[in-house]
């Protein structure tokens, strides 16, 4: 699970409002870091063959177990470097870890968004206030499904397709980011719904077709726990 995002420069710590927890930042000194619990990998809230036949077993225990692992491991060691280089006042080294720290901290905050956002019972559209609001903001439920799958499909390279919420404008947003950088940390979006772009999330069953996979991965989405997201964000 995701226990603490460290924030750059300053030592600050907090779980953005949509993994559940509180907006705030919980500021302290610099020394902070000494007594922070390690980042672990949280487990899936279904099996590995569970998302079938849309998602493979083989895809998502190598992306859960292996992809996911390394990112959490990577932000440990990247997080145990910082605390070093605090203690030391070594500033060169601590710009020079920002980069392992927002690669590897923004990919576990994806991927621990990304998994809650399937389930075998997903698919189909979303209702309530979160239907109303992806009329209001895109027209139709299918305009929008259009506009998240063209925007996923065009990243290039290796990234994510995200459905964000803009609390400034009280409005949901499309955007895309590169390789893993974290929705609310690049961009102020808070993150509803992520979809992987990159082909470790889909070329074992989808080769390099990744409309194939986005136009897949719509069965599997997970829209109650996307409608209590939007549900947290907007309180």
């Amino acid at each position: 699970m995701l226990t603490r995002w460290l924030s750059i420069p300053i030592c600050s710590f907090a779980l953005p409002a949509c993994m559940g927890g509180s907006s705030a930042k919980l500021t302290a000194p610099l020394g902070c870091l000494v007594s922070r619990q390690k980042h672990t990998l949280p487990d899936l809230p279904y099996d590995y063959g569970a998302l079938e036949p849309h998602i493979n077993a083989e895809i998502m225990q190598l992306h859960h177990s292996k992809h996911h692992a390394t990112y959490v491991n990577n932000l440990n060691v990247a997080e145990e470097k910082y605390k070093e280089a605090l203690a030391k006042g070594d500033v060169t080294a601590q710009v020079s870890l920002q980069p392992a720290l927002k690669f590897n901290g923004g990919g576990h905050i994806n991927h621990t968004i990304f998994w809650t956002n399937l389930s075998p019972n997903g698919g189909g559209e979303p209702k309530g206030e979160l239907m109303e609001a992806i009329k209001r903001d895109f027209g139709s439920f299918a305009s929008f499904k259009e506009k998240l799958t063209a925007v996923s499909v065009g990243v290039q390279g290796s990234g994510w397709g995200w459905l964000g919420y803009n609390k400034e404008q009280g409005r949901l947003q499309i955007a895309a980011c590169a390789n893993q950088d974290p929705l609310q940390g690049t961009t102020g979006l808070i993150p509803l719904l992520g979809i992987d772009v990159w082909e470790h999330a889909y070329y074992l069953q989808y080769k390099n077709v990744r409309p194939d996979y986005l136009k897949a991965i719509w069965n599997v989405i997970n829209w109650e726990n996307v409608s209590s997201r939007y549900a947290t964000c907007k309180k």
